[in-house]
């Protein structure tokens, strides 16, 4: 039987939520991740199996193609029935989802903070943020308040978020964000967790440090900012051979060969 084909980006979110997914059952070589390099426009064939859309990750399976990492997370869930990560119960599955539901404003609110480009924004975006860890906070205090994750392990809910958790340590990198010391004790120990397990080791906030730099620079999905000609997504230069990009967000940018992209001349 031929094996799904993941085409992502190996430093998404949404793939990274696969690759959780998979490894918390024991079935990552179940799968096979085909690598797509964002800063290239996208191969016709991959396209004609998108229907045209360029977001990623699709999955490609032997009865066709489906997109959208939540859906193609539930689909591996069901193919690889065991063990199950999602919850049983009807009402522990609910519960799940509507946590699960609360990611796309904690996302959203993430991606503003690091893709500003005005300094006078950056304290009611930085807010914003913190209202979004506010809300998790509740939630998580008001179903497991004793508790370190939503259940009594690490779940699909864990694997839906920890992914932005990762990714958002260029908030701390770009926007010296960090969770205040007192008012947020559940959603810390939650995320802590998250980030220590030992099957969400996929991608170091180093990587998404330097890949996400174009971001800081207001130029997100390979986009290249002013004056650059190599985005920072790229494969070659291997990341762990570049320095680490400028922290000021909000002065002049690096050049490519600042950010080790390309040989100075």
């Amino acid at each position: 039987m031929q094996k799904p084909i993941v085409h992502h980006i190996p430093v998404c979110p949404f793939s990274q939520r696969l690759e959780i997914l998979l490894a918390l059952k024991g079935k990552r070589d179940a799968v096979t991740f085909s690598v797509v390099d964002i800063t290239r426009p996208r191969p016709p064939a991959l396209l004609q199996l998108s229907g045209g859309s360029t977001a990623l990750p699709i999955l490609e399976t032997t009865a066709g193609v489906l997109k959208e990492s939540l859906v193609i997370l539930r689909y591996l869930d069901e193919t690889f029935a065991e063990p199950p990560i999602a919850r049983a119960t009807p009402y522990e599955r609910a519960v799940e989802n509507m946590l699960i539901a609360m990611e796309g404003d904690f996302t959203s609110s993430g991606y503003r903070l690091v893709m500003n480009q005005d300094e006078d924004r950056r304290a009611a975006l930085h807010d914003a943020v913190l209202a979004q860890y506010r809300r998790l906070d509740a939630f998580l205090a008001a179903h497991n308040p004793a508790g370190t994750f939503l259940f009594e392990h690490f779940g699909l809910a864990e694997a839906v978020f920890t992914p932005m958790f990762v990714r958002f340590s260029f908030l701390a990198y770009f926007e010296d964000f960090e969770l205040p010391a007192e008012g947020f004790e559940r959603v810390r120990l939650w995320r802590t967790a998250c980030l220590a397990h030992p099957a969400a080791q996929q991608v170091s906030s180093e990587e998404v440090v330097k890949a996400y730099y174009d971001y800081a620079r207001g130029a997100g999905n390979g986009a290249l900012p002013a004056g650059r000609a190599r985005s920072s997504f790229v494969f070659e230069p291997h990341w762990r051979g570049r320095p680490w990009p400028p922290k000021d967000k909000y002065r002049a940018g690096a050049t490519d060969v600042e950010l080790g992209l390309v040989a100075a001349g």
